[in-house]
């Protein structure tokens, strides 16, 4: 889907620019846009290699300052508004480095000093008993910068979505930041595979995956974000379930309230309940519950409140992420 994104856009004559700690092959060994011989070491970047294309990519290993990097490409974002700007870190959890960048510019910049700017941050985020410097992109901290439409957040679980996503960035006539909690062990999930006719004319980008494997109401509603979803979809069928719906909020700011509310309206008297893989204090769950009354009343489905984004004993990881799936359908 990213590819896909990029390779399509080259052809309409959009330049692509990305850089970050090792972008050129993928962290999870899952983009390789740059292939190296294996006697000569020569590089060859297959997305300058498609025929008809108009478009540049440029694409860049970069060192590990991410306050210096990031720093770059938000000024290099500003001065090529009609380029594609993005900056991945290696793990989500490494942005904190570049957290003066974001909070000073990108967050408060257009509102500072009415300059909008379409950087692209990609921050994988998942628990996946990595321990706390690889799980969480700490998704909290961009949604309580979110005001005034500043800025998108957003985290993704289909192929089309991320490469609509993309595309959507450069078809608006204006610019904003687009911070994307990236998968890990989504790029290889089955259920993050969509069809080819959802990447073609006519489809966009959801804001919300709806849950049509359900009964004519429900009884209780998941929502989540992310990857969490997969394994509340896996242990739905595994029950057989049909009267609990697993919602997923794939754009969390701007909050898609009306998509939310059609929901809530047809399965009308079914428990709200919001689940995530996250700490309590962490994810989206203070925003959501602070903002928005589809969840002022919701019932919360998370690991504890902790000072750490996670722990470093994958047994305790599993308990922790077992734990929150079987409440999900049992309590």
């Amino acid at each position: 889907g990213e590819l896909l994104a990029y390779g399509s856009l080259h052809l309409e004559g959009k330049d692509i620019r990305m850089s970050g700690q090792d972008v050129k092959r993928g962290t999870f060994s899952h983009r390789h846009a740059v292939v190296f011989d294996h006697n000569t070491n020569a590089q060859h970047n297959r997305l300058n290699g498609l025929r008809e294309a108009k478009g540049i990519m440029r694409i860049y290993n970069s060192f590990l300052s991410e306050f210096a990097v990031l720093g770059f490409e938000y000024g290099y974002a500003m001065a090529h508004p009609d380029n594609l700007v993005i900056w991945e870190a290696q793990f989500g959890d490494f942005s904190n480095g570049a957290q003066t960048i974001i909070d000073q510019f990108l967050a408060s910049g257009e509102s500072k000093w009415l300059r909008q700017n379409g950087l692209i941050m990609l921050l994988p985020h998942g628990y996946e008993g990595q321990g706390p410097e690889h799980s969480s992109a700490r998704m909290e901290r961009y949604l309580q910068l979110c005001g005034n439409l500043n800025m998108t957040v957003a985290n993704l679980t289909t192929s089309a979505n991320l490469f609509h996503s993309f595309r959507r960035q450069l078809a608006r006539n204006f610019r904003k930041p687009l911070i994307i909690m990236s998968p890990k062990s989504g790029l290889r999930h089955p259920l993050s595979v969509s069809p080819i006719e959802d990447f073609e004319t006519g489809k966009k980008f959801k804001e919300v995956i709806d849950d049509n494997n359900v009964s004519t109401k429900a009884k209780r509603i998941l929502f989540c974000s992310g990857k969490i979803a997969y394994e509340l979809i896996a242990k739905k069928e595994e029950l057989q379930s049909k009267d609990i719906a697993v919602v997923r909020i794939e754009q969390l700011y701007p909050y898609p309230a009306e998509q939310v509310q059609k929901i809530v309206d047809k399965h009308k008297g079914a428990e709200i309940v919001w689940v995530q893989e996250e700490p309590a204090n962490s994810g989206a769950w203070e925003y959501l519950s602070s903002r928005y009354v589809h969840f002022k009343n919701a019932r919360l489905i998370a690991r504890p409140i902790s000072s750490s984004p996670a722990t470093g004993y994958a047994k305790l990881h599993t308990i922790e992420q077992t734990k929150i799936i079987e409440e999900s359908f049992t309590i």
